[in-house]
């Protein structure tokens, strides 16, 4: 293993960052180059949905992006969200965030501090409430179907969608491993690349979705997470690498 190249964004931080750990201590270069971006849908798409915001007294945030073009659309669209708004997050960090748009009080927000089940409890307490759930385009499943199994009564909208990064500058041949965090990520390699083929080259894999979308391409995940030995990828990474430099001393 020489060179690596990473389909995430490279942290702000990157001495303090475990890859930093990796490249130093296996002699690896290690590239990041984020293979997805997010591009909000325009006004006139969210018009198409015939979904009236001002409609919903409550609104659940599952990310800090939902968030930020929830408040983008309204403002595009010049609608006022009233003070009476009140909002589900599916995390602290989530509802901090709110900062951002609005004058943060107690009693118009509530999160999980655990999973997804205590944010649907949470909302079970609200049966009166007309909830709006910002979604992306794909999306994963296990929310908006948590909900319907509760039967808590919502309205799914699309207001960003994930799309494949252009990738043309990179010579991906160059790299002896490929990490990937996404199917949306698989899909990128594939219409960036339509010619690839994995040969010898490694490919990593975090999560089922993402191990399942490189066998619908028949391609071979060499490293995944999260394992119960290694929950995070450069956990794995770390095992991996350990187990190719014993390989060749041999």
């Amino acid at each position: 293993m020489k060179r690596i190249i990473v389909s995430q964004q490279q942290p702000s931080d990157l001495e303090k960052s475990p890859y930093f750990e990796l490249a130093e201590r296996y002699h690896v270069k290690v590239d990041f180059r984020p293979f997805i971006k997010v591009e909000g849908v325009t006004a006139k798409e969210f018009r198409q949905y015939r979904i009236d915001i001002l409609a919903h007294t409550a609104v659940i945030f599952t990310s800090k992006t939902a968030i930020d073009h929830f408040f983008r659309i309204c403002e595009e669209l010049r609608v006022t969200v009233p003070d009476t708004m009140k909002y589900f997050c599916l995390s602290e960090s989530i509802a901090f965030y709110l900062q951002k748009y609005i004058v943060y009080r107690k009693r118009k927000i509530s999160y999980s501090k655990t999973n997804l089940e205590e944010l649907i409890a949470i909302v079970h307490k609200h049966p009166d409430e007309k909830i709006l759930l910002p979604l992306s385009e794909p999306h994963k499943p296990e929310i908006p179907k948590s909900l319907e199994k509760q039967k808590i009564k919502f309205t799914k909208a699309v207001f960003y969608r994930t799309v494949p990064s252009d990738l043309s500058d990179v010579a991906i041949d160059d790299y002896d491993l490929i990490v990937l965090y996404s199917p949306s990520e698989v899909k990128s390699l594939f219409q960036n690349f339509p010619e690839f083929v994995q040969g010898e080259k490694k490919i990593a894999a975090f999560g089922a979705a993402t191990l399942k979308a490189l066998k619908d391409h028949q391609l071979q995940a060499d490293v995944s997470a999260p394992q119960p030995k290694a929950p995070s990828m450069t956990m794995a990474l770390d095992q991996f690498l350990k187990e190719n430099a014993k390989e060749s001393k041999k």
